[in-house]
């Protein structure tokens, strides 16, 4: 038989994914043995994949079943479900309903198929509420983006926990690992500067490091920042001098300076503070929150795509997942407690300000501890 080439201008259509033939099964024994519609729980018509499926399903539940002998002996019933079935998906034929009939190979299975359909709509409603929070994350337009993205995270954790209440996890199951790793996506336009802000803060009002303890390294976008910080809160944990010296000195103890990095172009930066240590900390927590939310979605829809994690794999990938968002939520909860707002400091150079002694951090620790 020759090869009947695809028309020019219109995408192939991709074949229907393995639930398509699992819905026309459960259908199909559905029409052929009414009565076991009470055996297909768990489900309802959003469970299947497609508009027409969800009419059919939605046709055969509303009626009420018809006497067995007299089902056996004409299409009457069939009839009833094909016109109520038409009111939502115009397209049905009475061809197609005992095709379905045709198709299912045992109407005693129902009970499992609708199982089958039932995980494959928890995949998809997973799939969905990912996406949300994953859009979340991007509206620009958001007054309150991380309201909004924990929101939507506190949604997602809803479908997993509804999920997991249908297919509790199993001992043991652990997801496939994810083959191809969640796109990185590009930090924000600005995270660079504020970060140099942080710093440069930091290094010249050292006593307010202890107020931000929130922070963490990973917080921020590029690892020669995040290793200055860390630089920062040892030095200051240490109760040691801080000044862009001291800093620049313990980061290239810890191999910070060995990617390259120009120790005049770093000394600079950290002579120039702005605002307060506090601002610009939550600035960049806020930036680390949007990121882990975003990053913890794409994880969970890498789990979704891949179809041969069952439901109960699903649940225990998406918690592990969702675990990370709620690590940054608590700590963003502290920062947001009493938060000042952006202050004007006078400008500090560290030729004009007087050097750091002992003493005088001795004070300030002692300050800071009570």
């Amino acid at each position: 038989m020759p090869h009947t080439p695809e028309p020019e201008g219109l995408d192939p259509v991709p074949p229907p994914h393995l639930v398509f033939y699992v819905e026309q099964a459960l259908l199909g024994a559905l029409l052929l043995d009414p009565h076991r519609a009470d055996e297909a729980s768990g489900i309802g018509p959003d469970s299947f994949s497609t508009a027409a499926h969800a009419a059919l399903y939605r046709a055969i539940a509303s009626l009420p079943p018809p006497d067995a002998a007299e089902h056996a002996k004409n299409t009457r019933w069939l009839d009833r479900v094909l016109a109520a079935a038409r009111e939502q998906a115009r397209g049905l034929s009475p061809s197609y309903l005992h095709a379905l009939i045709q198709v299912c190979p045992w109407p005693s299975h129902a009970p499992a198929y609708a199982r089958m359909v039932e995980a494959e709509h928890a995949r998809r409603r997973l799939q969905a509420a990912a996406e949300r929070l994953v859009h979340t994350v991007h509206d620009a337009s958001l007054a309150h983006p991380v309201k909004a993205a924990l929101t939507e995270a506190d949604a997602l954790t809803k479908v997993v926990d509804d999920i997991a209440h249908r297919f509790p996890p199993r001992a043991g199951v652990m997801p496939h690992t994810i083959k191809t790793a969640p796109p990185a996506t590009p930090y924000p336009v600005g995270a660079v500067e504020e970060e140099r802000m942080l710093l440069a803060t930091a290094t010249a009002y050292p006593s307010e490091i202890a107020s931000v303890r929130w922070l963490l390294p990973d917080d921020l976008v590029l690892p020669l920042h995040a290793g200055l910080w860390q630089c920062l809160v040892a030095l200051d944990r240490r109760n040691e001098p801080v000044d862009p010296v001291t800093v620049l000195w313990e980061a290239q103890q810890r191999g910070f300076m060995d990617g390259g990095n120009e120790p005049g172009e770093v000394l600079r930066m950290l002579a120039e503070p702005a605002g307060s240590v506090e601002h610009w900390g939550e600035r960049a927590l806020q930036r680390s929150l949007l990121a882990t939310a975003e990053h913890t979605a794409r994880r969970i829809e890498a789990y979704v795509g891949d179809r041969a994690n069952s439901p109960f794999q699903l649940v225990v990938g998406a918690r592990r997942a969702l675990a990370d968002v709620s690590s940054v939520r608590v700590r963003w909860r502290h920062s947001t407690k009493a938060v000042p707002p952006l202050q004007r400091r006078p400008e500090v150079t560290t030729r004009a300000r007087p050097p750091t002694t002992r003493a005088a951090r001795t004070v300030r620790s002692t300050r800071a501890t009570r």
